[in-house]
């Protein structure tokens, strides 16, 4: 028998010795690889080791499964075997799936969520709350808004672009391990396609990613271009009730399937994907409720372009969790509930979340692998439960909507734009689901057959979010309408999105695109970005004219739709019952009946409540006092002249897409920071103009750690802001940038360009123009601060960094006293 043919099944049977302590006696040695596992599943099954056949069989699963559903290809395998190189990465899937059992071991627990109404007495919560309270490791059965808590994490993801930012992290953690080999999501869309895995950089990306598969033994990898990174997370892994920590503004996305799903930078995400836990400042929540059926053919994107237009980004959802509410759910589908959670980052929320209902349920049951839905906990409001605010949306007042470059609530009606001349026309994006390519493709086919043509003028992209999804287009024949309508239909990943890749818009094109971001330079250094659903996009194609897509979506039958819809659409079936609905289980002991203090107790969102949580959780620790103290001495004043900046200076801004991965430090990134936009401040701040002065949201935008990285590369000592997007802000405190916000209008009436200004870090008090503005750095600022940021403090404390810097251990107050002077200029806020 050739090496070709030889079985694998001694390798299996080592491996379930090595790797499960399980011991098999295998008789018949299937020479033949898939059923060779297969084989050996059945005989675990027999012999009492359920786990360990589940794993095998998820290997058989794999290896069955076509590329286009994430598997291997290998059917049912040919008489002749299979090749070496598929025999090794079965071998690899093996041991990779009998060390998810052993990680998944390892890992926390959370107390179970029980069946059943609140228990009496207990704090009414929001669903976002809920969730909170079931990953609060520390869990007393309920949180509320103001306080911090240490949870644990159930998902890390990433994808290639960002993963070059994690592994610099990661090394200066010393290569610690990660908390579960099963729950890292790693997607390649963001740079790395066919047209350019031969260049240096890809070559880089791609290394790094195999790296990290073959080191951490991933389970879920399907390779580059398979699926932008939150398309498939969505449709087949996120389940209600999960806590999800992802290194990309849009992992708010899976919002959708009604989890708390939110984007960090690559540091916070980093110490997450070691330690399996991450820290919080319970948010303030904002409900928006939907009311009304929005009109045939009008999906999500346009719904949450309306929600822009009628309450603008970075107000109500500012530092905010948004929760989706009211019978308008009814209405919408699990594909356009994506597209709102996906744009909640433009909206400014943390993270937006859709309660979960009996169209959640339905999606989530359609999967088809038990450990993707079995996991579902379903948590519902609570009469009486507090939303910071409500705002109702009517839906039936949607309708195709353009956000005009450069802002993405510039939102007007197709009407106000009709007939603009275009350049390129671009479907895709992770905001665009399989509802809203499949509808694109139905408005250009009714086009074609009213007889409309493409003209020659302009560029025309679509990209599909997934193999799958392209997969579905190509067999239900609607890839034949992009194509005989003049549209290019790519890979899966971000292409236009970004304008970090091959497809990158060029200086003064003006394009309209189904993507979610529409800042200057967005799709390439000069290029001009306007947003609106599939639709609208595939309707302006054929004149390349802003066009409205309602007259063709007319033409659209009941009967076609049906016939061609996703799993991702509304089912067309009886309406199903209600989920099991769940409450965060109280730990043994813990009496609900002790009603928490009440709002006017410890208001909730401000400086004074933080400050209460802090000395509260602080108190048990004699030596807390003396930490803050010695805090507070290693750091030191900073006297510069002000940088003014205004409104909603964008990560893409900061560090703009095209260096992210190319610049070796800090200071290269420097070199770059607001090139495009503020070319004069290198040069500035190199003169000393080293604290700038901001508006609202300074930060917004994409998750990128290396806007952080610039700002320090170019020599910038602080930041002051009237407010921080929520993502950027926890990027600050984990590199080393201060961040300070200050809301008082005469401190930005006296903080001119040019001005002089101190900024006393003891005291908490900037100093310009003669006057005093004072400012909250809390103890938990101040300690990680002094140690120098969170790589720092991991080095120190290990895995139990965030018990440390959370808990007022005394192990901070000793390690402040080895590092004192070492780190004292760089101070970091984390903005609580």
């Amino acid at each position: 028998m050739s090496a070709q043919q030889e079985s694998i099944v001694p390798q299996l049977v080592e491996l379930l010795d090595s790797t499960r302590g399980v011991k098999v006696q295998i008789d018949n040695h299937e020479p033949h690889s898939v059923k060779a596992i297969g084989a050996v599943a059945a005989v675990l099954r027999k012999s009492s080791h359920p786990r360990e056949a589940d794993a095998l069989e998820q290997v058989v699963t794999i290896a069955r499964n076509t590329p286009d559903y994430g598997g291997m290809g290998l059917g049912t395998e040919a008489t002749t075997g299979v090749s070496d190189n598929d025999r090794s990465e079965l071998v690899f899937l093996a041991s990779a799936w009998l060390e998810s059992l052993n990680s998944a071991d390892r890992a926390s627990r959370t107390l179970r969520p029980t069946a059943g109404p609140p228990p009496a007495g207990r704090r009414p919560m929001n669903v976002t709350e809920k969730i909170f309270a079931f990953h609060d490791v520390e869990s007393k059965g309920w949180v509320r808004p103001g306080e911090m808590i240490r949870v644990s994490v159930d998902w890390i993801m990433s994808s290639e672009q960002s993963w070059h930012g994690m592994v610099q992290v990661y090394n200066r953690l010393g290569d610690p391990g990660i908390f579960r080999n099963d729950r890292l999501w790693l997607a390649g869309d963001h740079i790395v396609e066919p047209r350019n895995m031969h260049t240096p950089l890809s070559q880089d990306l791609m290394a790094k990613v195999a790296k990290a598969r073959r080191d951490f033994k991933m389970t879920e990898y399907q390779g580059y271009n398979y699926t932008i990174m939150h398309t498939e997370f969505f449709r087949e892994r996120t389940q209600p009730g999960m806590l999800i920590i992802g290194s990309d503004s849009h992992t708010c996305s899976s919002g959708a399937n009604g989890c708390l799903s939110i984007g960090m930078g690559a540091a916070d995400v980093t110490m997450a994907l070691v330690t399996g836990e991450t820290w919080f400042k319970v948010p303030e929540v904002v409900e928006i409720r939907f009311v009304g059926k929005p009109p045939r053919g009008v999906g999500g994107k346009d719904v949450i372009l309306y929600v822009l237009q009628q309450l603008k980004r970075n107000t109500v959802a500012a530092d905010r969790v948004v929760e989706y509410t009211g019978p308008g759910l009814e209405y919408l589908s699990p594909d356009a509930r994506f597209a709102v959670a996906n744009m909640t980052t433009e909206f400014g929320g943390i993270t937006g979340i859709f309660a979960p209902d009996h169209i959640t349920e339905n999606f989530i049951n359609q999967r088809k692998l038990a450990r993707h839905k079995d996991n579902s906990f379903y948590f519902r409001a609570d009469a009486g439960c507090e939303y910071v605010e409500t705002h109702t949306i009517d839906l039936t007042h949607a309708e195709p909507f353009i956000a005009r470059y450069p802002s993405p609530d510039d939102v007007v009606s197709i009407s106000e734009m009709n007939g603009k001349e275009l350049d390129g026309c671009f479907i895709g994006a992770c905001t665009t689901a399989e509802e809203d390519i499949i509808m694109g493709a139905l408005v250009l086919q009714a086009g074609l057959k009213a007889g409309k043509k493409p003209v020659s003028k302009g560029l025309r992209k679509v990209v599909p979010g997934s193999r799958p999804i392209l997969d579905k287009l190509r067999k239900s024949g609607l890839a034949d309408a992009y194509e005989q309508a003049g549209f290019e239909i790519g890979v899966p990943g971000c292409s236009y999105c970004v304008g970090m890749s091959t497809d990158v818009a060029g200086d003064g094109e003006v394009w309209l695109s189904s993507q979610n971001r529409n800042f200057k330079n967005r799709m390439g250094p000069g290029s001009i970005g306007n947003l609106a659903s599939a639709a609208t996009v595939a309707a302006s194609s054929f004149d390349m004219k802003m066009t409205s897509p309602l007259e063709l979506i007319s033409k659209i039958s009941e009967d076609e739709w049906n016939r061609v819809k996703g799993k991702g659409s509304l089912s067309s079936g009886p309406r199903g019952a209600e989920p099991q609905w769940v409450e965060p289980a109280e730990p043994e002991g813990h009496s609900s009946t002790v009603e928490p203090p009440s709002a006017g107790d410890n208001t909730s969102g401000t400086a004074e409540a933080a400050s209460k949580t802090i000395a509260t959780a602080a108190s048990t620790d004699d030596d807390t006092n003396a930490s803050q103290e010695e805090a507070a001495s290693t750091l030191k004043s900073i006297s510069a002249t002000i940088y003014r900046l205004g409104d909603f200076i964008d990560t893409d801004a900061l560090a703009p897409a095209q260096f992210l991965v190319t610049a070796k430090d800090d200071k290269e990134f420097g070199t770059h920071c607001l090139e495009y936009t503020n070319p004069d401040f290198r040069q500035r701040v190199a003169d000393g103009s080293t604290v700038v002065v901001a508006g609202k949201a300074f930060g917004c935008g994409s998750s990128r750690m290396e806007a952080v990285q610039a700002l320090l590369g170019v020599g910038v000592e602080c930041v002051i802001a009237k407010s921080f997007a929520f993502i950027y802000s926890r990027n600050q405190p984990s590199l080393g940038l201060l961040g300070i916000t200050i809301t008082d209008e005469a401190f930005y009436e006296a903080a001119q360009d040019g001005a002089g200004i101190d900024v006393d870090l003891v005291a908490n008090v900037a100093r310009v123009g003669g006057k005093e503005f004072a400012f909250e750095l809390s103890q938990m600022e101040k300690s990680l601060t002094s140690l120098g940021g969170v790589a720092p403090a991991f080095n120190k404390f290990g895995k139990k960094i965030f018990d440390a810097l959370t808990s007022g251990s005394r192990g901070v107050t000793k390690s402040l006293k080895q590092s004192h002077g070492g780190s004292a200029g760089a101070a970091g806020s984390l903005n609580w």
